[in-house]
């Protein structure tokens, strides 16, 4: 898209989207009756109607309730087109600080986005995409996170399914998203089954799949022959049993696919130069190094301080005030990736980060609880990465660990009695 100019625009366009129509609302700048038309979600129609407004209008400026999706995807091909993404909550409050009703009505909704864009367009922010590497990585990180949602989802299922008539084998694998977890329970679905197998047919399949201490291989074999059923009733074994099968079908598709999603984001990360400044983070890896990447981003101008990141984040808490009480509390409203994406991080810096692990030690001899105190290591490491992201400098425990000493920061007698 084009930089946004300075000069006022020919017309003005709100959009209230939907999945098969949208509702717009356009505004001519010499005009002051408003047009309201309804737009067919398909290609062709979508194309129609951008080759009208270029041809009255020019480079348009358009409000909309989303920053992704099909619409936003379509429009962002055009180059004369400057999307302004609306917040939904903004619009929300917008909405019924003139209908205390909150009756919700889409053509409505349309000429509040535009009014949002043309009396308040300092409080909006266009859309400029990154690069198409990033892009892509920023759905690849979403979209395995929601698998990864699933597979937490579908294992306690065969978890719940399994307590119903086959416990043990919850016993003798500790992770249950494993290949070797469902392979064994497609071999042998019930314990009978598996009581049955030979030992010469056990041991192989254990040394198949990477079991290399036959000390380990012989306690599960003893389990298996001294194993007690739940139950013998074959009305619950039966249907459990086939339940578990289809679960565990399920269960593979998704190994599979977040494996597939690992491949992709392994080959699109070397395209980002960024990437070296989060690949070498303590605790990143090559999971959490991709999702901090995608939540900084590649524009430096889009956050100006560190704290505008935790407050977007929802890391940096809420203090209210009224009368002579004041309270604080965590952001109700944040984007949950990202604010995961950090505290989720933060904890696996714990073991890895001398400093980490003595200001989480010190949150907690405060009296704040496990998540808390994440949150507070959370908050502040975004202030050191904004700092080397912002000068492209890759961090480096040593240099922090010095510049604290010089500070006389209390942390340094913390880390001089944890070593």
């Amino acid at each position: 898209m084009n930089p946004l100019s300075d000069n006022e625009f020919a017309a003005y366009v709100g959009i209230d989207w939907a999945d098969a129509k949208h509702d717009i609302c356009l505004l001519a700048a010499d005009g002051n009756t408003p047009e309201y038309t309804v737009l067919k979600h398909t290609p062709e129609a979508i194309d129609q109607w951008v080759a009208m407004l270029r041809q009255r209008f020019g480079q348009q400026p358009i409000a909309i309730e989303l920053d992704k999706g099909p619409l936003v995807y379509a429009l962002q091909k055009y180059d004369d087109l400057i999307l302004f993404p609306v917040n939904p909550n903004m619009l929300a409050k917008y909405r019924e600080a003139f209908t205390p009703s909150k009756a919700k009505d889409d053509p409505t909704d349309a000429a509040l986005a535009l009014e949002l864009l043309v009396h308040h367009r300092e409080a909006l922010t266009p859309l400029y995409p990154q690069s198409p590497a990033m892009r892509a990585l920023m759905q690849l990180v979403t979209d395995r996170r929601r698998l990864v949602h699933d597979k937490v989802r579908i294992t306690n299922r065969l978890t719940n399914t399994l307590k119903n008539y086959f416990p043990q084998a919850l016993d003798w694998f500790r992770d249950k998203d494993t290949v070797v977890f469902c392979d064994f329970l497609t071999q042998w679905s019930t314990l009978k089954q598996v009581k049955r197998a030979r030992k010469t047919t056990l041991r192989r399949f254990f040394s198949q799949h990477n079991v290399r201490y036959p000390e380990i291989i012989e306690q599960r074999i003893n389990a298996i022959r001294s194993a007690t059923p739940l139950t013998d009733d074959e009305a619950i074994i039966k249907p459990q049993a086939l339940l578990a099968q289809a679960l565990l079908a399920q269960l593979r598709v998704v190994l599979n696919a977040i494996a597939s999603f690992d491949d992709a984001i392994a080959q699109t990360t070397p395209k980002i130069p960024d990437y070296a400044l989060f690949q070498r983070l303590p605790g990143a890896g090559p999971v959490m190094a991709p999702r901090l990447l995608v939540a900084f981003g590649e524009d430096r101008d889009r956050y100006l301080k560190a704290d505008e990141l935790q407050m977007y984040t929802g890391i940096a808490p809420v203090t209210e005030r009224s009368g002579k009480k004041y309270w604080v509390h965590w952001r109700y409203r944040a984007p949950t990736f990202l604010r995961q994406t950090f505290v989720e991080w933060a904890a696996e810096t714990i073991p890895r980060s001398y400093w980490a692990k003595a200001y989480y030690q010190q949150q907690r001899a405060k009296g704040k609880r496990h998540q808390a105190a994440l949150r507070a290591l959370a908050f502040k490491w975004i202030r050191i990465l904004f700092r080397c992201w912002k000068d492209r400098r890759p961090y480096d425990e040593s240099t922090y660990l010095n510049a604290l000493k010089q500070r006389g920061s209390p942390l340094v007698n913390t880390l001089v009695n944890t070593t």
